[in-house]
């Protein structure tokens, strides 16, 4: 007999089988994977960045010339 390994929703923490069987996975149903997509489109959800000094003087001269071509 084999065991299938549960593993917990990352939207609503129900145990769910991790296999090809389980369309959804990580997810326990289109339903939570809906959901997460949502977060993300909403931006609750960010992947941390560093930035350098050089993004930051882009990023002043951007704001202080909005017009002006950097290419």
């Amino acid at each position: 007999m084999e065991t299938k390994t549960l593993i917990a929703c990352p939207t609503c923490g129900k145990k769910s089988p991790w296999s090809t069987e389980n369309k959804d996975r990580p997810f326990c149903s289109s339903r939570c994977k809906l959901i997460d997509l949502g977060e993300w489109a909403n931006e609750s959800y960010t992947i941390p960045q560093q930035t350098s000094d050089e993004d930051e003087i882009f990023s002043d001269d951007l704001v202080a010339n909005p017009n002006k071509s950097f290419l």
